[in-house]
């Protein structure tokens, strides 16, 4: 496989002076006004059935700055600015290709407070990062190095509701290259019991990561609830605890997913998944909390884009496709399969894990769809000797 760069962020955080969290401050504060104009513009424009582009856009930004009302927007660098109306349409580009929904409106207390730069409003030189507008390079952490020589295309900064600041740095990065090719491939069954579960009979524990710290979330969230609501100063630092135990429980359910991710990836050339919708399932409340603590979608998420990184290969297999109650032996498909039951015997004699059957099967119907193309399958027959029982094919990823 022929390697090319593969664009990399790089994520670190630091610490700014009084005068530049000012700063940056205000400038989130304008790219979050500029982006909500511009929607409302367009949503208008929408209603009417018309479309407003994004040079449009453009225009009137330079005009919103010329009035009184809005000429604050001229105390920030420009670039940011222009960005989130790139942004913007790039989230309508989404929505009408139908990947994704209608663009909604940021808010100042839950939207991710954030400003991209490109290279004309920042210098980076000798390791030292300055942003346009500000006199001092940012004091950043460097928990990891650059690539050699690298040099970033845009900057992106941002503060977490725990008041964290992060600097991002999108580079090339030429030590990303392909792996040599394996000849494994895995099936991976995800879970709540056990977060995954490999064709292989392996199976990882659930960390349950919100679990661990329910005790201290519940108690930072009843202190922020006796708080008077408003913009008090009590009430603000009881937000701030509430979002560092959330913080916490993040940066270690994501820790964790990338370490594993990144073994599946290099130990498989071909890792076949199933084809959630964790959107939907997470509207059962019952089981919204563990589904969200699990977090499959971003699993599938870093796996796609690491396979992509490494040159591997991710199927996913369409999510009515019957692995549980499959046999992954024989083919015999049974007619029903409760949850409760983690066991279970085939006519033919297998005796069966539930999650470790469901991977086996995942991982048959995957390489059969990868050799034979879309919609071949296995032959399946019923207990009853009937013959053998249409499903829909997996779907298999770009």
């Amino acid at each position: 496989m022929k390697a090319t760069h593969v664009k990399r962020a790089f994520k670190y955080r630091f610490s700014p002076t009084d005068a530049q969290a000012a700063e940056l401050s205000r400038t989130f504060g304008c790219v979050r006004k500029v982006y909500n104009l511009a929607l409302a513009v367009r949503t208008e424009a929408w209603m009417r059935q018309e479309r407003v582009s994004y040079i449009q856009t453009s225009a009137m930004l330079t005009a919103w700055k010329k009035t009184e009302e809005l000429a604050y927007l001229n105390e920030v660098s420009s670039v940011p600015l222009q960005q989130a109306l790139r942004h913007l349409q790039t989230a309508f580009t989404n929505f009408f290709g139908k990947r994704a929904r209608y663009p909604r409106f940021k808010s100042r207390k839950k939207s991710r407070k954030s400003a991209e730069y490109t290279t004309s409003a920042f210098r980076f030189r000798d390791g030292k990062l300055t942003l346009a507008k500000m006199a001092e390079p940012l004091d950043i952490v460097w928990s990891r190095p650059l690539p050699e020589g690298a040099q970033p295309s845009t900057v992106t900064v941002s503060q977490d509701a725990a008041g964290r600041w992060y600097v991002s740095l999108l580079v090339e990065d030429p030590t990303v290259q392909p792996l040599p090719a394996a000849g494994t491939a895995v099936g991976v069954d995800v879970g709540l019991g056990h977060l995954l579960t490999l064709s292989t009979g392996e199976k990882v524990a659930n960390p349950r990561h919100e679990r661990r710290d329910r005790a201290r979330l519940a108690k930072a969230q009843r202190q922020l609830a006796r708080t008077a609501k408003g913009e008090g100063a009590n009430r603000r630092k009881a937000r701030e605890k509430v979002a560092k135990v959330y913080a916490r429980i993040a940066d270690r359910r994501r820790d964790h997913l990338h370490k594993l991710t990144t073994r599946l990836v290099r130990e498989n050339q071909t890792i076949v998944i199933e084809d959630l919708t964790v959107r939907n399932m997470v509207k059962n409340s019952r089981l919204a909390r563990a589904i969200s603590d699990a977090a499959w979608a971003d699993f599938r998420s870093m796996l796609e884009y690491k396979a992509h990184w490494y040159g591997r290969e991710v199927i996913a297999v369409d999510r009515w496709f019957p692995s549980s109650k499959l046999c992954s032996a024989c083919g015999t498909l049974r007619d029903k399969l409760p949850l409760n039951v983690r066991t279970w015997t085939c006519d033919c004699g297998t005796t069966h894990d539930r999650d470790v059957n469901a991977a086996n099967s995942l991982l048959a119907a995957g390489l059969a769809d990868s050799v034979c193309g879309a919609g071949a399958r296995p032959q399946r027959s019923s207990p009853g000797g009937q013959s053998a029982m249409k499903q829909k094919s997996p779907r298999r990823e770009p």
